[in-house]
């Protein structure tokens, strides 16, 4: 189910005030960051800090961190110009996690990256996968969404918990990209995953089916 906001431009991302999953599956929601989120949203990621730091990507060239205010100001700029939005999960009504779609391209790409985290406390329940699926659902197919035609998952050759999200939904490998990204303080390789739109005869959640 997609309610959508009102009042967005037309050159804008149409994001949905929340995204539910469908009958059948967690009952996770998706849904945009808001400034009053502020505490909760801390609780959860900086609860987290230890678990998430293998993965913690950062700038090379340093920069002053922006308040939690100003990104999400930042992130509103990025659904108004359509390049980028961030999706917190939530279950029971408590934030567990955040699933991303960013470097948005138009034209003859149409793709973007995905990226994702769920809290230690939530590893295990399906909430990466089903999250995933659901942002792919909405990017791919929906009226409301960007109607990309591919989206990509990079992860570190030793993030096995992240590999067995896109197995489980079918992505596939693509190889090694050298020096991908910046992670905690250094250059890395990752391995890149892709899913295109007319990879999914139905929806992507339904891979997640049986």
């Amino acid at each position: 189910m997609f309610a959508v906001r009102e009042g967005v431009r037309a050159n804008a991302l149409n994001v949905p005030e929340r995204i539910e999953a469908p009958a059948g599956f967690a009952q996770i929601t998706l849904r945009p960051v808001r400034e009053d989120d502020q505490e909760d949203w801390n609780d959860v990621r900086w609860g987290n800090r230890e678990w998430l730091a293998p993965w913690e990507s950062g700038n090379p060239v340093g920069g002053k961190p922006l308040s939690f205010n100003a990104w999400v100001r930042r992130m509103r700029e990025d659904e108004a110009a359509g390049c980028g939005v961030v999706f917190l999960i939530e279950y029971q009504m408590q934030i567990v996690g955040q699933v991303s779609l960013g470097a948005i391209s138009y034209g003859a790409l149409r793709s973007g990256m995905v990226g994702y985290w769920v809290s230690q406390r939530y590893a295990g329940h399906g909430f990466a996968p089903l999250a995933v699926a659901m942002l792919a659902d909405w990017a791919f197919h929906d009226p409301t969404g960007p109607g990309l035609h591919r989206i990509e998952i990079a992860i570190l050759p030793e993030n096995h918990r992240s590999k067995r999200v896109v197995a489980k939904l079918g992505l596939v490998d693509e190889g090694l990209k050298r020096s991908y990204m910046y992670v905690n303080g250094r250059w890395r390789d990752h391995e890149s995953y892709s899913l295109l739109a007319d990879d999914c005869a139905g929806s992507v959640t339904d891979r997640l089916r049986g």
